[in-house]
């Protein structure tokens, strides 16, 4: 069977983005959200339904979206405000081809058996377009809020990865079962280690969602992947501000770049050939219209790295 982990790595590389689509941290995004009144880190939305329309019609491959149960002033990032799995499921409803990814849910604050009828629902809406992007968590003030214990979220990871992968089948009394049945293995891909060894996950996951970095960081941490988990997918992420001269040299900052595109196709080279199969493109600190930055990169990065024939429906 083809699946969206089949199709997110279709060309052997493949581009995303990861939301919210705002370009808030940028100056200019900066003022018009004090304008507004919204707090530092909480995006402007008012657009987000026809940007996400727009990059499954422009030919990205895949929607990113994290798990932040909670506003957290310290950390000054709401991401894309939305519950994930809410989220994906409306998102599923105004795409077509676009794969929807979690990078990543918390697994130790959720409920198991919810969590899996959830992700279930939203592979079912969506026409099999899921990646499950999971992790254990790395905000301690969560978990009391959530009646959970922090120090157990790795034994507790390891117990929901179990029930993920049998489709909770091995997990409830005769007679019961968990609608919409998961026909096929939802696609886990884990952030992080997840309080794990990195051998148990190259066993029981089936890719690596990688914090961002450059190419050399990336050629060294996808050895080490590689050597638990074999050919087992390889993500990560860019925090880009694509200038508009398209001869602007890369300029590194923390997580990501500034760059014209010519030096972008460069730097995503060097990601594929360090190993990388995904790069989510997140656009926060980017000084440009993002409906003109997605259209700029569809037109002249997309060609270079996406196959010619298009990946199978999911």
């Amino acid at each position: 069977m083809y699946t969206s982990l089949d199709k997110l790595t279709h060309g052997g590389f493949s581009i995303g983005i990861e939301l919210p689509l705002d370009n808030d941290w940028s100056p200019a995004g900066d003022g018009k959200r004090r304008l507004d009144g919204r707090r530092p880190g909480v995006p402007d939305l008012a657009t987000h339904a026809e940007l996400a329309r727009l990059a499954d019609t422009l030919g990205f491959r895949a929607l990113w979206v994290r798990d932040v149960p909670l506003y957290d002033p310290s950390f000054g990032d709401a991401a894309q405000v939305f519950e994930a799995f809410s989220y994906l499921g409306y998102l599923a409803g105004i795409t077509r081809d676009i794969l929807l990814g979690t990078a990543a849910v918390v697994l130790p604050l959720r409920e198991q058996l919810l969590t899996l009828k959830s992700a279930a629902t939203v592979q079912e809406l969506s026409g099999g377009r899921l990646l499950l992007g999971v992790a254990s968590g790395d905000r301690p003030v969560e978990y009391p809020l959530f009646g959970r214990n922090f120090e157990a979220r790795g034994a507790n990871f390891r117990e929901q990865i179990a029930l993920l992968r049998d489709g909770a089948r091995g997990h409830l009394p005769p007679g019961l079962e968990l609608l919409p049945a998961v026909r096929e293995p939802i696609p886990l891909l884990v952030a992080g280690l997840a309080q794990q060894t990195a051998q148990w996950l190259g066993t029981n996951v089936d890719g690596c969602l990688a914090y961002p970095g450059t190419p050399a960081d990336h050629q060294r941490r996808a050895a080490a992947w590689r050597a638990v988990a074999r050919d087992k997918p390889y993500v990560s992420f860019i925090h880009l501000d694509l200038a508009t001269d398209p001869h602007e040299p890369l300029q590194r900052h923390r997580f990501g770049a500034r760059a014209g595109r010519i030096a972008l196709i460069e730097e995503l080279a060097a990601m594929r050939n360090a190993s990388v199969q995904h790069v989510g493109l997140h656009f926060r600190r980017n000084r440009r219209p993002l409906d003109e930055t997605l259209a700029e990169i569809a037109m002249e990065v997309l060609p270079h790295f996406h196959s010619l024939a298009k990946p199978h429906a999911s």
